[in-house]
């Protein structure tokens, strides 16, 4: 191609925002040699300004994905921390334990998009909290009986849910 068609292949991928063509076509006329316009030089500035930006803006995309896969993680694992040890300094049945359980079995439904591991965490703190309930002291008694009726609505709401989607899937099999 000569150096017209080159810049009119480049000036009709800039309207198309076909900013790698425009500047795949703008290098094609730099090296074909001699000294660039105006319009010319321009044009290579603006087609390497958008391809640099776009890839900028993916590269920043990413960034953000795998920040928030490490700060998930160390939540995670922040999360877990404090509930294991809440469950060996704890009785099942504290408010602090039971909040512990109702907030991270939430963490995986909700963040992890976990909800086997949710539910099995979620029903272990209120099975463990039900065994020992006559052991509730009265200061504890309205805020842990409080926590455990949280913990069984989002149980019975997160199984229902799940059954609903098994039923979908098999209902999408047929």
């Amino acid at each position: 191609m000569d150096k017209a068609e080159l810049i009119q292949k480049a000036k009709l991928s800039e309207q198309a925002e076909r900013y790698d063509d425009m500047a795949a076509a703008m290098k094609a006329v730099t090296e074909q040699g001699g000294e660039l316009s105006n319009e010319e030089r321009n044009l290579l500035s603006v087609a390497y300004k958008n391809v640099v930006g776009a890839h900028r803006s993916s590269w920043h995309v990413i960034s953000s994905i795998e920040q928030k896969t490490e700060v998930n993680e160390k939540k995670q694992q922040m999360a877990k921390e404090a509930f294991e040890i809440s469950k060996t300094e704890m009785q099942p049945t504290h408010p602090i334990r039971l909040g512990l359980a109702l907030n991270f079995s939430v963490f995986y439904y909700d963040i992890l998009n976990s909800p086997e591991k949710a539910c099995s965490l979620a029903k272990a703190a209120f099975d463990e909290a039900i065994a020992e309930l006559d052991t509730l002291n009265e200061e504890s008694y309205k805020d842990s009986t409080l926590i455990m009726q949280l913990l069984r609505g989002n149980l019975t709401l997160w199984t229902s849910e799940n059954q609903g989607e098994e039923a979908d899937n098999v209902e999408g099999d047929n």
